[in-house]
């Protein structure tokens, strides 16, 4: 089995791996720029698993070079633990600044699950068995709130005007911030099936 907490010093040495010397602001970038630093794996630990095309490239890089030890942990953690393995509970990897959620459950209908979205924490989610579709679309999207924001578990719930469907499974994951609007959890098939998730919540100061 995989080691399960990785020693702080793994984290940085990763994140002094990344690119630091391209400027501290990459919200000045240019695209090709951005690109560049972003399909460079180092910034997510050179882990197998690719981020999906629908992640925000700049809003990652400006938010990884905020914190590159916070980012750096986090990916570390999903590298170097046994995903499979892991009993399904949260666990702290920095306090509440970052923590692993770890689930089992069935994929739902798209009418069971609603939009949602964050104010304090990026989510990073991966299917690491299994397979659904998340919905996804810009915050500006959003059109009738159906719960309004609590923040003391940081989510607040709404429909939306519009959207695109993607696939996540075990070959990629999948980066969410505040301006994110998200709908995971949705089968694939003609019938529901079990899935296995992490969920790396990561508070951005």
């Amino acid at each position: 089995m995989k080691k399960l907490y990785i020693p702080i010093i793994m984290a940085a040495l990763i994140s002094g791996s990344t690119g630091c010397n391209e400027g501290a602001d990459p919200s000045g970038w240019s695209e090709k720029k951005t690109d560049e630093w972003f399909s460079k794996s180092g910034w997510y630990a050179d882990w197998k698993v690719r981020p999906d095309g629908s992640v925000n490239k700049k809003e990652m890089a400006v938010a990884w070079f905020k914190n590159k030890e916070r980012w750096g942990k986090a990916f570390s953690f999903l590298k170097e633990t046994d995903l499979d393995t892991l009993e399904l509970r949260r666990y702290d990897i920095e306090g509440d600044n970052l923590y692993a959620l770890v689930s089992e459950y069935q994929t739902k209908e798209e009418n069971a699950a609603k939009f949602e979205a964050h104010r304090k924490y990026a989510d990073i989610q991966y299917v690491a068995r299994g397979s659904e579709i998340i919905q996804i679309t810009p915050l500006a999207m959003r059109d009738t709130i159906t719960q309004e924001y609590d923040a003391t578990r940081d989510i607040e719930f709404f429909t939306v005007k519009e959207h695109a469907s993607f696939d996540a499974n075990p070959g990629r994951f999948f980066v969410f911030f505040p301006g994110d609007a998200h709908k995971p959890g949705l089968r694939t098939g003609a019938e529901p099936a079990p899935v296995r998730k992490i969920v790396l919540k990561l508070r951005l100061d």
